[in-house]
């Protein structure tokens, strides 16, 4: 199964992605600092996967505050968590994983430091594996949503890559062929990083699902004329009434499908609904260098000096989408999330 961090060792590894799909390379964190640097520069991406990398580089960085005092142990901790926080504001599991730290570690306060550290890093253990299991519970959900010979669109990558293992979207769609649902997958390709060419397309090669890569402004003509029947995607936050945020383009999809009258599912953990927020109007949106609309590796592609903007996501309304997908259950409108 592909997964984006390892432990092995006493070492944290996480693949650099963005060297796929031609070049896999294992890259060693050590600290919080380390993995700020990684998260910002999107070799390590997802909000899944993030909010797991964010606690592992919290509990790494304050392992050489362990000989001080408590008082500085705990103001590194709250540095290193505003640090950490910072790099990507929009994918809620983030700042989940980092308060997760802060509950547990308030509550051994009395303990001596290097125990305390001890058990956050073993908490971060337990999120890394209770995110894998998640996925594998999303992706029997989702099943029981995907009908046999389906044609679907995706978008972005919610693969294994962008989470503990195995995915959330991509998850159910490598279920469902598991299953013998003979499933045949569109990728939009994802400007302007291009995460479904080059991670999606490589994940479904991985794992021999069978799939056809399209730009995004194909995904209208492909529904028009594939009879596609299903569009599943991940999201980075969603609000207390289901307003998703998500890879932009991700709105102009769900708009289409529901012109084409296609299901448009949004496959997360329960660690991405927000309850805290009750709309998408309330999510901050990521602003990232509008030279990843004018460049592609470093190649520019647009007049020298071009003005462009780069938003990392959209909202997507909850009106427009047939159901949210979790491993607590399968949620339809109006959506409520009391059991999460």
């Amino acid at each position: 199964m592909i997964q984006p961090l390892f432990w092995k060792n006493e070492r944290l590894l996480i693949v650099d992605q963005t060297g796929l799909p031609h070049d896999y390379k294992l890259i060693e964190i050590h600290d919080h600092l380390d993995m700020a640097d990684a998260i910002r520069r999107l070799m390590i991406r997802g909000a899944p996967a993030i909010g797991i990398a964010a606690a592992y580089g919290l509990a790494l960085g304050l392992k050489k505050y362990t000989a001080g005092e408590h008082a500085e142990f705990f103001r590194q901790f709250d540095l290193i968590s505003t640090e950490l926080y910072k790099t990507r504001p929009t994918a809620v599991n983030l700042g989940w994983a980092l308060n997760r730290l802060k509950d547990l570690a308030e509550r051994q306060r009395h303990l001596p430091l290097p125990k305390i550290q001890a058990i956050l890093l073993e908490e971060a253990h337990r999120i890394h594996a209770e995110d894998i299991q998640m996925c594998q519970q999303i992706a029997a959900q989702g099943l029981t949503l995907i009908p046999d010979n389906a044609n679907v669109i995706t978008h972005c990558n919610a693969g294994g890559l962008a989470t503990g293992r195995l995915g959330t979207a991509l998850g159910i769609i490598i279920n469902a062929h598991q299953h013998s649902k003979n499933i045949h997958v569109f990728v939009d390709e994802t400007r302007p990083v291009l995460q479904g060419a080059r991670l999606t397309a490589w994940e479904l090669t991985q794992e021999k699902v069978p799939f056809t890569l399209i730009s995004d402004n194909m995904a209208a003509y492909v529904m028009a004329t594939r009879s596609i029947d299903a569009v599943i995607v991940g999201a980075d936050r969603i609000a207390a009434n289901g307003d998703s945020a998500n890879k932009i383009g991700t709105f102009s999809l769900a708009i289409a499908a529901q012109y084409h009258r296609i299901p448009f599912y949004i496959a997360v953990p329960s660690s991405s609904i927000d309850p805290t927020i009750q709309s998408g109007a309330e999510i901050k949106i990521e602003e990232r260098q509008g030279t990843e609309v004018t460049e592609i590796n470093g190649t520019s592609i647009a007049p020298i000096g071009c003005p462009a903007i780069s938003p990392a996501f959209d909202v997507t309304p909850a009106r427009l989408i047939t159901a949210i997908i979790t491993e607590r259950g399968i949620f339809q409108p109006p959506y409520h999330f009391d059991n999460i």
